[in-house]
């Protein structure tokens, strides 16, 4: 009978080993990465938890991983540079994945940036748009065109006689979800020749189709690779979040877009045209056998990390305002669920 009980209370133990880990497994947005490892460091150099492993993934590669399902093999958080998408949150249900809480940390903008050497560059979100679209309007703006343009000269007679050349993020990455839909659908669905389109082939509805002729240059997850990139060629832009750009400021310019610089100040009050959200996301599912996440998030949402002088602020993060904050604060440590129709709202 003893050995009986001391088997079973060793079964228990290995069950309860199997089935519980003290690490937190993160994936997701590379604009989110450096945000979302300073808070790990912090977790791990000040808690008797270690430090939880962080992967830059982009944000639709860290979907995908986090709705793979529930298994304690599948991440317990995701960051994302843009809000989950409802395609999206109806994966993560089909796999089980139903208590999930959306958490937003600050602002953030997307930067189109060039090595310091150069001279001042101005650009319109329509020029930028028409420098990268797969498609374009002809000259006589009735039909759309395979895209001619290779220097920026020919999209507008008052920019430079230079080559276009775009380091950008890849499909997988939240900072080119909201490139496209912030420059490219925000220009297209404003001109009537995509409109038009749009009723044969609905594509054109919410045209960001990037072109594919070696002009836009998709440059892997890693935000720092397009830093490189442009130090070696100075002709090229590059286009990542703001945070790189300002930890980069020694060797980097942000052009203007629409005459307003990428700064802290433009990009929070919304001025700079190109600002976005910056999210996570937890499986509440996780928590009971990964207890490192309450003391992870609580830490994350605090204002000594996102507050207006908080530890983030110092590696390019922008506050939100303080009542946003506060909301936000209150919604993610009491657990709200998540819901198809909150991804609806704006």
């Amino acid at each position: 009978m003893k050995k009986t009980t001391l088997a079973l209370l060793a079964s228990a133990a290995l069950t309860v080993s199997l089935s519980a880990r003290d690490q937190i497994k993160i994936v997701g947005s590379s604009t989110v990465y450096p945000f979302s490892s300073a808070v790990a460091e912090e977790l791990g150099a000040t808690t008797k938890f270690p430090t939880p492993v962080v992967e830059s993934t982009g944000s639709g590669g860290g979907m995908k991983l986090f709705c793979a399902g529930n298994d304690l093999n599948t991440p317990d958080i995701t960051n994302a540079s843009r809000r989950m998408k409802a395609k999206e949150f109806e994966l993560c249900q089909k796999n089980g994945v139903t208590d999930i809480t959306e958490a937003v940390i600050g602002f953030d903008g997307i930067a189109f940036a060039q090595d310091k050497s150069n001279a001042a560059f101005n650009v319109t979100r329509e020029q930028l748009a028409l420098a990268v679209a797969e498609e374009v309007p002809s000259k006589d703006g009735k039909t759309l065109v395979k895209n001619p343009y290779k220097n920026w000269s020919e999209i507008d007679a008052s920019l430079p006689n230079r080559e276009i050349i775009v380091y950008g993020p890849p499909k997988s990455s939240g900072t080119r979800d909201a490139f496209e839909e912030l420059v490219m659908q925000h220009t297209f669905k404003k001109m009537d020749v995509y409109t038009s389109k749009a009723s044969e082939d609905k594509k054109y509805k919410k045209y960001s189709v990037i072109r594919t002729d070696g002009v836009y240059v998709p440059s892997g997850e890693n935000d720092n690779i397009i830093v490189q990139k442009l130090t070696k060629n100075k002709t090229a832009f590059g286009i990542f979040g703001f945070s790189f750009l300002e930890e980069n400021d020694d060797k980097l310019s942000g052009s203007t877009i629409n005459g307003i610089a990428p700064t802290p100040e433009n990009i929070s009050s919304a001025k700079y045209p190109v600002s976005r959200s910056l999210f996570f996301y937890t499986k509440n599912s996780h928590k009971q056998d990964v207890p490192a996440m309450k003391n992870y998030v609580e830490m994350f949402m605090s204002e000594n990390m996102i507050g207006k002088s908080g530890i983030l602020t110092e590696i390019g993060l922008i506050p939100l305002p303080a009542d946003e904050r506060a909301s936000y604060r209150e919604s993610v440590l009491a657990g709200k669920k998540l819901t198809l129709e909150d991804l609806s709202k704006k």
